[in-house]
């Protein structure tokens, strides 16, 4: 393994940015315990090639219904977007960014990432948060290996594919301890969740959450500055474990 070359992905910038609890740790620039156990695993996936598994429903809706989000952003738009295969990477991170704005996505004007809600009810939670941090460097990310000025985080609001809506209702079935599908009471309820996972009535503007995030040349440094910081981790690691 060599330290000195590990590039971090921009979906986990926001680890790497944690900053410590203690006030003296602050100022020091060390990083923090949640940023260190991120590198732990780093470490074991640089080493033996070895990804640690994360799993959930959310994700795995993310994934499936990727494809009807971007097409429901580009109904919303009136503009044709495609989703962009080309992984990024300079000295210090790598990434793939979503969708962009631009001639290409190495000269692109503007990147795109596209979250895909769970439900009507996480869609609009999120509406109500404030920025999501992690997100914020994930696309601080991206616009710092594209060029870009600036980023959207786009919130997309589609029904949940079948296959999932189905492994739901399973899992209901499950829960209420009845013995056949045709049970009176699971029929309603079952009635209920399928409506709950679709979303085709409710109009297409109000599906869509875009959060515009300007390009800022000093997070981007900070975001350098934590790399080199966790490649030295990283060597000490290596001592560590293997000296």
């Amino acid at each position: 393994m060599h330290p000195e070359n590990i590039l971090i992905r921009c979906s986990s910038l926001g680890k790497l940015m944690t900053e410590p609890k203690l006030k003296a740790d602050k100022e020091a620039g060390n990083l923090s315990e949640t940023t260190k156990s991120y590198l732990v695993d780093v470490y074991v996936t640089e080493k033996y090639g070895r990804e640690p598994e994360i799993q959930s429903k959310y994700i795995e809706k993310g994934l499936a219904a990727e494809d009807d989000s971007i097409t429901l952003y580009s109904r919303l738009k009136k503009a044709f977007y495609k989703k962009n295969e080309t992984t990024l990477k300079n000295e210090y991170i790598k990434g793939t960014p979503d969708l962009y704005e631009g001639e290409s996505i190495t000269n692109a004007e503007v990147v795109i990432d596209i979250k895909t809600s769970w439900d009507v009810f996480s869609f609009f939670r999120t509406k109500a948060k404030d920025l999501n941090s992690d997100y914020f460097y994930q696309l601080q990310g991206y616009l710092a290996l594209t060029g870009a000025h600036t980023a959207k985080l786009v919130y997309c609001l589609v029904d949940t594919p079948e296959l999932l809506i189905n492994d739901e209702k399973r899992r209901l079935m499950y829960k209420m301890g009845v013995a056949t599908d045709l049970n009176e009471e699971y029929l309603k309820a079952a009635e209920e969740l399928d409506k709950s996972m679709r979303f085709e009535d409710i109009p297409i503007n109000e599906r869509v959450y875009e959060v515009i995030i300007p390009r800022d040349e000093d997070v981007i440094t900070k975001m350098y500055d934590k790399v080199k910081k966790a490649r030295l981790y990283l060597a000490d690691l290596e001592t560590k474990l293997n000296g």
